[in-house]
């Protein structure tokens, strides 16, 4: 075999490409082995196991093995892998005569070394969903954005780090795990709890009565099972959060929740 020819000025040794010759061969070239790809998988795995810290950067839910990212876990991947955000409300909902909210927002990540765009996430807010539902929607018009903007980023980081199979985007995502009792009516402790929440809120009666029907299609708490009680009691706690403690400490318990 003939030694091959260096090119003295360029220091760039010139290899003769070799023909492969099998013509039955379908496969793509891949831009990485399969050895590479695993040892990034393994460094993802080894900077969650070291760097992100369970209830501040992830949130684990009893019955799910799959844990959620929380916006401090996504933000920690983002300057771990050196990603620049950019985001974008592209599609914007501001119906103030009638009090409807809604906001869309994209949010792009790129290489700070090289400015190559490494993923877009997509990510939306309004004050229907249920966590938001019963709140004044003129009072949490920031909030929207801000929970749209979370998780727009939240669906870049978990696309451009490949990290979808070790976390979820989001809390609301999951499916509603089954509960024991769930078809036995409410008990005397729930009904209790539920009226003395609704006093300490200054609710009154009529606009409780309101919201089982929207959720429930009950008007009497009576008629609650023990699993929709159980359901109400927590809309309501986290009403009564929002109340003493504003709509951005709701954003914080929400994602570490």
């Amino acid at each position: 075999m003939k030694p091959q020819k260096q090119d003295t000025t360029n220091k760039v040794v010139h290899l003769q490409k070799e023909v492969t010759t099998s013509p039955s061969s379908t496969l793509p070239d891949l831009i990485i082995t399969s050895i590479k790809a695993k040892e990034r998988i393994d460094k993802l795995q080894e900077f969650v196991k070291t760097s992100l810290v369970r209830g501040v950067d992830y949130g684990s839910i009893d019955g799910f093995s799959k844990p959620t990212l929380l916006k401090p876990g996504a933000e920690k991947l983002c300057d771990a892998f050196g990603f620049s955000k950019t985001v974008d409300v592209i599609n914007r909902i501001e119906q103030w005569d009638v009090g409807i909210f809604s906001y869309e927002v994209r949010v792009t990540l790129s290489n700070k070394e090289t400015g190559v765009v490494e993923a877009e996430g997509i990510g939306s807010c309004n004050n229907k969903e249920a966590s938001f539902r019963y709140q004044d929607p003129f009072t949490i018009v920031n909030t929207l954005l801000k929970m749209a903007k979370k998780r727009a980023l939240i669906d870049a980081v978990l696309s451009a780090t490949r990290a979808s199979g070790l976390f979820t985007q989001d809390i609301e995502d999951f499916p509603k795990p089954d509960r024991k009792g769930g078809d036995a009516p409410a008990t005397k402790h729930q009904l209790t709890t539920l009226f003395r929440i609704v006093k300490q809120m200054d609710m009154s009666n009529g606009v409780a009565k309101e919201m089982m029907k929207i959720k429930f299609d009950v008007d009497k708490s009576i008629l609650l099972t023990k699993q929709q009680a159980h359901e109400f009691i927590q809309d309501l706690l986290l009403l009564q959060y929002a109340q003493q403690h504003g709509n951005d400490a709701v954003i914080d318990h929400i994602q570490q929740h």
